[in-house]
């Protein structure tokens, strides 16, 4: 029976170690380096609009002046026709990659989920030359 209670406790001491230091970083928001690098994160609960550029392309409204881009995986059913779509993000609210996020959007056939892969955050420039349509 001892045997046993060593690697028991020891194990208990990492879990309760990295659920300290998950916990830590959880609560600060990752903020870029340089704030025209395209990297950050946002929350799911922040994003106040969207429009679709193309298919497998849709601008995000964050805040009130943040525009970020997701790139779909493939073409997302009647993404362009929509008038709402769903983001539902995995793990975490924090959306940093396009694996953390799933569009849910209309299509002939019911709702379908559509991975995203790559999500950027644009620059002031980059919003500013957007055609009024692509702004969201």
């Amino acid at each position: 029976m001892k045997m046993w209670s060593l690697p028991v406790k020891a194990a208990a001491v990492v879990l309760i170690v990295a659920a300290g230091a998950s916990a830590q970083t959880a609560d600060k928001p990752v903020k870029p380096a340089n704030p025209d690098s395209g990297r950050s994160c946002f929350r799911n609960a922040d994003v106040t609009g969207w429009t679709d550029v193309d298919k497998t392309t849709i601008n995000l409204r964050v805040g009130v002046r943040d525009v970020y881009q997701l790139k779909l995986l493939g073409p997302c059913g009647d993404i362009d026709w929509d008038l709402r779509i769903a983001l539902r993000s995995r793990g975490s609210d924090f959306i940093c990659s396009g694996f953390d996020v799933d569009v849910i959007a209309a299509s002939t056939l019911g709702p379908q989920t559509c991975p995203a892969g790559s999500v950027r955050r644009l620059t002031v420039d980059e919003v500013k030359a957007l055609p009024s349509r692509q702004k969201p």
